[in-house]
Formats: C-alpha cells, structure tokens, sequence
C-alpha cells in the first residue's frame, strides 16, 4: 500500500452550503475563537494544501498566526509555518501572490503534466514544481508529499480540493464549522460538488465531535479508521 499522510479536510460553510457569496468580497464564515482554534490545527501539521482557485480568489498568506505557536514550533525542531502547498491543472497561478511570498517556508506546486515546463518559467524561482500527473492525481500528490516527510496535511478548500479529497476516499478527517446564516445564491460556491462519495445514505460518517465554538458549531467526522481514539 502506498503511504500517505493523515488528511484534514478543514471548511467553514453557511447553513445552506455555501463557502462564500458571489460578491468580490471574501465573506467570513467564523468568529475569533474559531479563526485562532484553526490556528492551533495548522501548527499541529506539516502541511497545508489549497486549490489553485482559493490563491486567485483569497490570496490567502497560510502561515501560522500565533507567535507563541510559531515559537513552539521551532522549537520542536520545525519551520514556523508548514509547508504550503498547492494543486493546479493550468498553472494560471501569479508568482506575486501571498501563496508564494509570505513566509520563509517551501512552497509545493503540483501541476498537471502538460503544464509543468511553463509552471518552471512562471513559479520556478518562487516555489517547487512537481508533475502532478495528467490530470493531476491526488493519490500521487500524497504519495509524493508523505516522501517528503509530510505526515499531516491539512487541507483549506476550495471546493474542487474538498470535493477530490472526499470522492477519492483519501480524507481521514472533516472538521465542518457551521455560521449561523443563509446565502441562498446559487451562484456562490458550495462546500463540496457533484461527485459519488464514499459516504451516503448506507454508509453514514461517524460525527466524533460536535462542539459551539461562539456563535458557530464545529461538526468533526471520523472519515476513516486512521482518525484518533479519544
């Protein structure tokens, strides 16, 4: 069997679903409390992945927030931050962007086969390209992250990264935050997309923790038999 790390699908959504609205604006989905209970989960990892489509529309940084964490990190022997990394089909990515220049830390790009000579020419001197496959295979990206001595990843979103993770079998873990209002705008995006799921109405997912983080609740599900006993 080919080893991979444990996976953490980490998502805040609306009652309805949705992960964002269909304004420019980013919609915030948590409160404080929660925002700095993320924190804790990304210092706990080795890694962090999200879709290329979350770099073009959040222009997230990804780095651990709390200095006190980053401190406990190194001194643990790791970088302040994990590792960031990112899945993409075109390479329609911008060097300029947070993704790639905020932190002292690798950045991985897993790119599609036909993409990868042009992803050396755009992100080579920010980041390191690797053929991800044709299209690109998460089982190989995870495959390949574990040789690289990730033994857990974390992943942000979006959509597309969720709805692969899930309908390939390959998540360990699902930690959903629930905020307490609608979008109702189908042209927002959704959690997850259509796809044939491991789990359904015959094979039901075990929710290990439910827990009111503030005004949201945290749903966390044991998505295989490598999730934690507590």
């Amino acid at each position: 069997m080919v080893e991979r790390p444990y996976v953490l699908l980490s998502c805040g959504m609306s009652i309805d679903g949705y992960v964002d609205d269909a304004t420019d604006e980013r919609l915030l989905l948590s409160n404080d409390a929660d925002f700095d209970r993320v924190d804790e989960v990304r210092a706990g990892c080795d890694a962090i992945l999200v879709g290329a489509g979350t770099i073009r529309q959040d222009n997230p940084r990804l780095l651990v927030r709390s200095a006190r964490r980053r401190r406990e990190r190194v001194a643990d022997g790791h970088e302040p931050t994990p590792v960031k990394v990112t899945v993409t089909s075109s390479c329609g990515l911008d060097a300029a962007a947070q993704f790639f220049t905020a932190g002292d830390v690798d950045k991985l790009v897993y790119c599609a086969s036909p993409a990868v000579e042009e992803a050396h020419k755009l992100l080579g001197h920010v980041a390191t390209v690797i053929d991800g496959g044709e299209p690109v295979d998460l089982r190989r990206v995870t495959a390949d992250l574990h040789a690289r001595g990730v033994r857990k990843l974390m992943v942000e979103g979006g959509g597309t990264m969720h709805t692969q993770f899930l309908s390939a079998g390959l998540a360990d873990e699902l930690q959903l935050v629930v905020a307490p209002f609608f979008v109702g705008d189908s042209r927002a995006p959704r959690f997850v997309y259509d796809a044939a799921f491991p789990w359904g109405p015959q094979r039901r997912a075990t929710l290990a923790e439910v827990r009111q983080i503030g005004d949201v609740v945290l749903l966390r599900y044991a998505l295989s038999d490598r999730f934690p006993a507590t």
